[in-house]
């Protein structure tokens, strides 16, 4: 959500910004929040007015009755009265008007940042540089599942009959990779300075909002029946969340944290032949990074953040990329996002695994996370989130990248340890 003093200041640009999102749709809505705000600056001009007037003529009406001018005494109680009720009416306005604007200004998206690309959507998204040798072998390299089922490893049969579509069992070794993958990227981000963190799996409204944009809660998001609570969709909604209506010291900044959550989700719409198996599902589990952080420093996090993931894919033997997304593939709180996407030797194409976005001020303002300064003055921090390692996707880059062609998988060093010591897996 952006300020509404840029807006009143900058409409043009608002506008503009709207325009290089390709949601022209939003455009009257600039014109309709100005005005609105004019309207409830006017409203608490009015009421200022009629306060001072009424505790004025409220000393008056003592003075009036000690001189034994009653008439006259009733008389200003009757226009004190009258001015409480328009008070009233006022403030009832005043409260319709501040929900009006703080609803569109939650539906007007975020200025992004100069550098991001212009385009209608991810397939406009500019490729940035390649990290690690993209190897397609001599031999076939089999669907994920059929990986998997090699090893007894997945049951998505017995997942359909006790959970529907979307969901999976992984088995033996491979439920086990899973999990040494998960504990690998937990161990790699604490040693890069991050703090562990295991955080609720269920959020309020209040944080759901102020996390993402309505269109994206709709898309995402399992409500729990009855109880305002929603399943996480990323433990980021619920880390961010952890710094909702605080003010903290710009001396303790920034707060670095890496966690581990299951995470659900919907994902609505069809899905195309390489989106069958384990690559798009309603429940898995993640390894996560955000950062609240002064906004002068957010650029240079924002770097920091898709070079952890990067790197620990290299770790892993697995080739990426990094895409700069371009401006209509941007979610409407993001100010710049980079993905990172793996190499499928089955696929010979990249597909994606993560994704680091900044969002600037836009999470911090919703959710009033403020920092003091040492000169007593506030603001709203900068918030940041990349994806660590998210399986069982990840797994999909994993076994196709670490496939020999007598079927075996072999483990990279790193991860040895997480395997009881194997090298491969039979």
């Amino acid at each position: 959500m952006i300020d509404i003093k840029f807006l009143r200041e900058n409409p043009e640009t608002v506008k503009q910004n709207i325009r290089n999102k390709f949601q022209e749709g939003k455009l009257p809505l600039v014109d309709e929040v100005i005005q609105l705000d004019q309207e409830n600056r006017e409203i608490k001009q009015e009421v200022e007015a009629l306060r001072a007037s009424r505790n004025k003529r409220s000393k008056e009406i003592g003075g009036l009755m000690a001189k034994g001018q009653r008439e006259e005494a009733e008389k200003v109680k009757a226009e004190v009265a009258a001015d409480a009720e328009r008070i009233n009416e006022l403030s009832e306005r005043e409260k319709e008007v501040e929900e009006n604007i703080r609803r569109i200004m939650m539906t007007i998206p975020n200025i992004i940042d100069p550098s991001v690309p212009i385009g209608k959507d991810d397939s406009e998204n500019v490729e940035v540089e390649r990290y690690g040798e993209p190897v397609v072998p001599d031999f076939e390299i089999p669907y994920h599942t059929e990986i998997m089922e090699r090893f007894q490893g997945i049951d998505l049969d017995s997942a359909r009959k006790v959970a529907g579509n979307g969901f999976y069992y992984l088995m033996g070794d491979i439920a086990r990779l899973h999990s040494a993958v998960i504990s690998y990227a937990r161990d790699f981000m604490i040693n890069r300075g991050f703090t562990y963190c295991v955080p609720p799996f269920m959020i309020r409204s209040d944080v759901v909002t102020g996390v993402m944009s309505f269109a994206e809660m709709d898309a995402m998001m399992y409500k729990i029946e009855g109880e305002d609570l929603y399943l996480i969709g990323t433990s980021e909604h619920s880390m961010i969340g952890k710094f909702i209506d605080t003010v903290n010291k710009e001396e303790n900044l920034p707060y670095t944290l890496t966690s581990y959550s299951p995470c659900f989700r919907k994902e609505k719409g069809a899905h195309g032949i390489e989106e069958r198996g384990v690559y798009r599902i309603h429940q898995f589990e993640k390894q996560e990074m955000i950062v609240v952080c002064k906004p002068e420093e957010s650029p240079m996090w924002f770097d920091k953040l898709w070079q952890n993931t990067v790197d620990l894919f290299c770790s892993l033997d697995i080739p990426v990329r990094t895409l700069e997304c371009c401006s209509g593939d941007l979610a409407d709180l993001k100010v710049k996002s980079v993905d990172v996407e793996a190499w499928s030797p089955r696929q010979k194409k990249y597909f994606e695994v993560g994704s680091c976005s900044n969002l600037g001020d836009a999470q911090a303002r919703r959710l009033k996370i403020r920092v003091a300064a040492a000169d007593g003055k506030k603001y709203f921090a900068h918030t940041l989130n990349n994806t660590v390692a998210a399986p069982p996707r990840m797994l999909i880059a994993f076994l196709e990248n670490n496939l020999n062609e007598d079927g075996s998988v072999r483990i990279p060093e790193a991860l040895r340890p997480y395997m009881g010591g194997k090298s491969v897996i039979q």
